[in-house]
């Protein structure tokens, strides 16, 4: 942008005038700063990102505050108005971008051009769901700005590819001279690059210091109209469900108009590559460009030749091509495109200077297809940018699948793993565990026969393939007995590197460590000083962790509101304690979000934290419910409370003793015309209102989500008389919350010193 422009004039966002003034400002400073300062415009894209989802959740009526993370507010658009995948992208790829321009200091002109392309992306997509044309706006092409660095980066380019053929061949003397003749070339474009920039910098910097001064002023009104919009919303809950219905559709229309070229796509695609431990740049790190595996590196290389054409990526592990990657836009059948990755795998050159993957795993010779040939290449991928979503399985996701058995699957994965996830993968011998598991007695573990069943069942169900089990064992069983011994003998035989133990209660992982530390194994130890367990709170996955002890709500926090999630082969198994629950309840929420939100929310966080492992799970209950099977499918084996009775290991209860109160048996009643008192939520005050009719409560649902100390008081005095608190017999009372639970705690401690005092 020439001197004396206005942001009015700016070529690739002149349309965000239409709109609060900040937008255009942020935007037209970011394009101002490329030339001299291209970490100043990551900077302030970044800023532009977050001043749009500002704009979006004051809009949807979402509150927040100056301590929301970028992060947390994107997360929680997501979950109420259901951002389309790629936006997700977009914004996240802002956010990442900023955050390194910030912290790295190393940005260079590239990367800002590319985050001005997606923001341009973004913000278009914004002012088609909010502008006054609406999905019917015509941008027009995306005009790059002058990028100084560019001969740079073709020399870098050259020498690279020189570099590669001098490793390839010995004899090169020409072709060293003609790369150290380069290297002075470089050095020469760097200093004249320094230098232009630097002069550029003390001219942008009185540009700059007006801007800045103007942009903290808008960014001020910015704020002032945000607290402002986000009280009256407060004031008037119904117009925000309103709001955030009308945002909703505006939002998913402009998302349907929103088409990303293939540099867009690939540039995600890198991103999911690098957020897995990969090296990825499909625009330097090409095969063309000279980019080479290289020891100790973990390289993604674009464009790696093979018998059959070019791969979009080989994934290099050091020296070992581990797995392939077809990646392409146009590729709306992700799932039917993994054939084409198995030609490439097939056709890998096996060249003196690479580590073929079968003689790291030791096999004499390359993994047999069924016709003939053999995959020189284990793993392969397909994928088109696009986050997994079920209902639309085949067009979404990554798709994997392991070539060394025909036996095996392709399926559908989040994200892509790790290098060391695929080394791992590669190196454990899981035909050789399941041998030992099948040697290996179980009388040191001092089960009872059901138990051991059901280690049993479990451990044969996965031999055969099965990626989910449930063990359905009745209540004061041993579940947690049995699943120690499970989860034992998986690590010891090296069926599996990490298992994750899941629960819905930080009170259930509690008790689960104690049994961890207490129950004894082989040799009279426990499983906690035989191998590391982390507890509930330490999230910090190292090397030598085995088991990790973790709640739902923890897990969907570290995965989908982190910069630094785990790779989906950070756990290779997860046992979910009580799978029964569902975990649809958040343990978060407050009491009045417990009456209002809809519990299929937090079963779907459930589902995605289980969906976003490649691992076996396996789940233990009581009562298998519905959504259980559906996640796990039938049990593989179940035993009942009438067998532990008829087996004497559970006594028989006594018929139900049935607490009536005037509120069970009347319920709660109100006639037409009837005059009640309200609650105005507005402000708080009582008011008196005349039914238009007749109105029920039923009373099962009432005692939920109203809890009345009087109700409860009666209900505990009665129990009082019936229980010894000193007894060995165990005692369940369920409770609608935790306040109502240590409410219920305090009531039967009140009852039961009432008794002794007599």
């Amino acid at each position: 942008m020439a001197d004396g422009q206005g942001p009015e004039s700016s070529a690739n966002f002149a349309f965000l005038s239409e709109h609060n003034p900040i937008f255009l400002q942020l935007a037209s400073s970011a394009e101002r700063a490329f030339f001299p300062d291209p970490n100043t415009t990551l900077i302030k894209l970044r800023q532009l990102g977050e001043a749009l989802a500002q704009d979006l959740a004051t809009r949807s009526g979402l509150e927040f505050d100056s301590n929301t993370s970028q992060e947390n507010l994107l997360y929680r658009l997501n979950r109420e108005i259901g951002l389309e995948p790629d936006v997700r992208n977009l914004f996240h790829l802002l956010r990442k971008e900023g955050n390194k321009a910030v912290h790295e200091f190393q940005t260079q002109h590239r990367e800002a051009k590319q985050g001005l392309k997606a923001a341009r992306d973004l913000t278009i997509w914004y002012h088609r769901a909010f502008g006054k044309q609406g999905t019917s706006f015509k941008p027009g092409p995306f005009v790059p700005p002058t990028d100084p660095s560019q001969k740079l980066r073709e020399l870098q380019t050259q020498i690279d590819q020189l570099n590669a053929e001098l490793a390839a061949q010995s004899d090169q003397h020409d072709k060293a001279a003609q790369r150290d003749k380069l290297l002075e070339d470089e050095k020469l474009e760097y200093q004249q690059l320094a230098e232009l920039m630097d002069q550029e910098a003390r001219r942008f910097e009185q540009q700059a210091l007006a801007a800045e001064a103007t942009l903290e002023a808008e960014r001020k009104v910015f704020q002032e109209q945000l607290t402002a919009k986000q009280a009256e919303i407060e004031a008037n809950k119904t117009q925000a469900e309103s709001q955030r219905s009308d945002v909703k559709v505006k939002t998913q229309s402009a998302s349907q108009a929103l088409v990303l070229d293939e540099e867009m796509t690939r540039l995600f695609i890198d991103q999911m590559l690098v957020d897995a431990g990969w090296e990825a740049d499909s625009q330097v790190l090409t095969y063309s460009s000279g980019a080479r595996p290289e020891k100790g590196k973990n390289k993604a290389i674009a464009e790696w030749p093979t018998q059959t054409g070019p791969a979009d990526y080989v994934l290099f592990a050091g020296m070992v091509p581990i797995a392939v990657v077809e990646a392409k836009r146009e590729n709306t059948n992700v799932a039917g495109m993994i054939p084409q990755a198995e030609r490439y795998a097939k056709g890998l050159n096996v060249t003196a200077d690479l580590s073929p993957a079968w003689q790291i795993q030791g096999c004499a010779t390359a993994w047999p297809d069924n016709t003939g040939g053999h995959y020189q290449i284990p793993f392969v991928y397909s994928c088109n940018g696009r986050e997994y979503v079920k209902q639309l399985a085949e067009q979404s996701g990554i798709w994997f699948r392991d070539t060394r058995k025909p036996s095996n699957l392709s399926r559908a994965l989040q994200k892509f793993h790790s290098p060391d996830g695929l080394l791992d993968r590669l190196t454990r011998d899981q035909q050789k565990a399941e041998a030992l598991l099948e040697k290996e007695g179980m009388a040191y573990l001092k089960l009872r026969d059901y138990q051991e069943k059901a280690i049993t069942a479990a451990e044969h169900a996965i031999a055969k393939g099965q990626r989910e089990c449930l063990l359905a064992m009745a209540t004061g069983t041993g579940k947690t007995r049995t699943i120690i011994g499970l989860m034992y003998r998986f690590l010891k035989a090296e069926r599996f590197k990490r298992i994750l133990f899941l629960v819905d209660r930080s009170a259930l992982g509690t008790q689960a460590m104690d049994a961890f530390n207490e129950a004894p194994l082989e040799q009279n130890q426990p499983l906690s000083k035989i191998y590391n367990v982390n507890e509930l709170g330490d999230m910090a996955v190292e090397a030598e962790t085995r088991v990790q002890v973790a709640t739902v709500q923890s897990m969907v926090k570290r995965i989908f509101m982190s910069d630094t999630p785990p790779t989906v082969d950070d756990f290779d198994c997860i046992i979910v304690d009580e799978a029964h629950r569902g975990y649809t309840l958040d343990q978060e929420m407050t009491e009045g979000e417990l009456a209002v939100r809809d519990p299929s929310q937090y079963l779907s966080s459930y589902r995605r934290v289980l969906d976003y492992f490649d691992a076996v799970k396996v789940g233990l209950t009581a009562t298998p419910a519905k959504h259980t099977s559906e996640i796990f499918g039938k049990p593989v084996y179940t035993y009942s409370y009438r067998e532990a009775v008829a087996d004497d290991w559970l006594i028989d209860h006594e018929p139900p003793i049935r607490y009536e109160t005037l509120l069970s048996q009347k319920g709660i009643h109100f006639e037409s015309g009837e005059t009640v008192s309200v609650i105005n939520t507005a402000t708080g005050e009582i008011e008196s209102s005349e039914l238009e009719d007749e109105l029920d409560f039923e009373v099962d649902a009432f005692n939920r989500r109203v809890i009345n100390e009087k109700f409860n008081r009666v209900i505990c005095e009665q129990l009082a008389q019936e229980l010894d608190p000193f007894g060995d017999e165990k005692t369940m009372i369920f409770c609608a919350t935790d306040l109502h639970a240590d409410m219920v705690k305090r009531l039967l401690d009140e009852a039961f010193v009432a008794i002794h005092n007599g």
